[in-house]
């Protein structure tokens, strides 16, 4: 039981739930309090969570840099004081910025906003300041100013233009790295047309080789038919060495082995070591012509 409660799991969260909502009923249905997620959504984005359970929540570390994909809708034609639309509205734009906000203007106004840029988070993010989360801060009635972030935006894409009275909202795709925030772009564009904008939609589509489609709805959850084994995971998130039985059997009692075989990566890049059993033995980087463990993985861990 132990080994099969052990692994990946791949939700598509509802909108109005908390990330920590969905972690909390997961502890319930796997009957462990060994669960975590890797990149939180906020409520009112719906879309893929990737959750680790028991000792798998070790892997979590090294998919949470992953790239992302997301779908959103931003509302050009006033900002919010949350980026989102859960904040308090602020001056709206007038008439003529709004007709100045053709499709032409909105695509070229988020080219600007892609490729390598510098981003400044939303002041309700989860960055910590001092030590403390920036919405707490912001909650406890404290001015709160990030600072700037190289971000890299892949693919910032305009599916569709829709007008209403006073507004314009524009359907994107944003293919992202971590640490990049949709609000922020919403943010941005507003700022670039002088319309103000925030998002009214969003929807994670993908973290690295994980897709949305692939991802259980939470209320048909079951937990040992959608668990993806440890060494699954990994090998599709990280290269990957091959070991022999002696190298796992060295590895699993903390030692180097020789690098010999391994994929020819920067020193401290994260690589997945697998048994000849296919189980995941550790995560390893590379030490000279050593590999050194990471992250360990007990032999509990074997593929359910």
């Amino acid at each position: 039981m132990y080994g099969v409660n052990s692994g990946i799991l791949l939700v598509d969260k509802p909108k109005g739930i908390t990330s920590h909502d969905v972690v909390a009923r997961t502890r319930r249905l796997a009957g462990t309090r060994k669960v975590g997620h890797a990149g939180t959504l906020d409520p009112m984005a719906t879309g893929l969570l990737v959750l680790g359970v028991n000792h798998a929540t070790r892997l979590l570390h090294h998919l949470v840099g992953l790239d992302k994909e997301y779908l959103a809708t931003i509302r050009l034609g006033l900002g919010t004081t949350t980026d989102d639309a859960e904040g308090e509205p602020l001056a709206a734009a007038s008439a003529d910025r709004l007709d100045a906000a053709t499709e032409e203007a909105v695509a070229a106004g988020m080219r600007r906003l892609t490729g390598v840029i510098e981003q400044v988070p939303s002041a309700v993010s989860a960055v910590k300041v001092a030590g403390k989360r920036a919405y707490q801060r912001v909650r406890d009635g404290e001015e709160v100013t990030l600072a700037a972030r190289t971000v890299t935006v892949a693919a910032f894409d305009l599916l569709a233009v829709r007008r209403g009275d006073e507004f314009v909202d524009a359907d994107v795709r944003v293919e992202c790295s971590s640490g990049t925030y949709v609000r922020a772009l919403a943010r941005d564009l507003g700022e670039h047309l002088g319309t103000g904008g925030h998002l009214t939609a969003l929807r994670r589509t993908r973290i690295g080789a994980f897709d949305v489609d692939e991802a259980a709805v939470l209320e048909e959850l079951d937990v040992a038919a959608s668990l993806v084994s440890p060494a699954d995971a990994a090998r599709r998130a990280l290269p990957v060495v091959h070991l022999t039985a002696q190298q796992a059997t060295d590895l699993g009692h903390g030692k180097r082995i020789e690098a010999s075989g391994a994929p020819a990566l920067s020193p401290g890049d994260a690589i997945a070591a697998i048994g000849p059993d296919g189980r995941l033995v550790a995560i390893v980087e590379r030490r000279g012509d050593t590999l050194k463990v990471v992250t360990g993985f007990p032999p509990e861990e074997a593929d359910a």
